[in-house]
């Protein structure tokens, strides 16, 4: 079973998570902020993954540190559950429709944390969160787990439809990839021999 826990304390925010890659979508989570819990509630029960995340940060201030370390701990959370990558699939995309919404969404596991966010947001905020957290969010992710990750909005009106196609597509591009794939369960799927 692969799985991670991670633990991070700042100044501005005091983090644990649990992963477990090969889940049934269960989630207990605690951030601090509302939507985001929602959003990877979310992320949680389409991608199939066991995740746990308590968060106190400082949300007096704003959503930014909480939104950004977590993106940061998710990150790390895959990075060290995939190890080698061993026999992953590594690639995975997908066309989700949400609504009116329809998100593109494609992955590898790289390696290189790249991330390709082409979405506009109608509206600055969603409930209490600011938007443009949500690519600190994905940047941070994509930074930290090694992973290239493109959204590209096809279609959307709605903020919070538009938000949740990403989520709901990155859960299901991310365990699509990171499944093995039993041909090559004992490779490493890169010319290269390491990612």
């Amino acid at each position: 079973m692969r799985k991670a826990e991670i633990k991070r304390e700042t100044k501005e925010t005091n983090i644990s998570l649990s992963l477990i890659i090969e889940g049934s979508g269960k989630s207990k989570l605690d951030t601090g902020v509302g939507f985001l819990d929602h959003m990877l509630d979310l992320f949680a029960k389409h991608g199939r993954f066991d995740l746990s995340i308590s968060c106190k940060g400082d949300t007096d201030v704003d959503d930014h540190h909480s939104v950004e370390d977590i993106g940061i701990c998710l990150g790390q959370a895959f990075a060290q559950a995939l190890g080698d990558k061993r026999g992953i699939k590594r690639y995975a995309d997908i066309s989700l429709p949400m609504d009116e919404a329809l998100m593109l969404c494609a992955v590898d596991i790289s390696g290189r944390g790249f991330l390709g966010y082409n979405v506009e947001v109608p509206t600055e905020k969603v409930g209490s969160l600011d938007t443009q957290l949500i690519e600190e969010f994905f940047s941070a992710f994509t930074r930290e787990g090694g992973i290239t990750l493109h959204f590209k909005e096809l279609a959307g009106k709605n903020s919070h439809h538009i938000i949740e196609a990403c989520f709901k597509a990155l859960g299901r591009t991310m365990r699509a990839a990171c499944e093995i794939d039993p041909a090559f369960a004992d490779e490493i799927p890169s010319s290269k021999g390491l990612i």
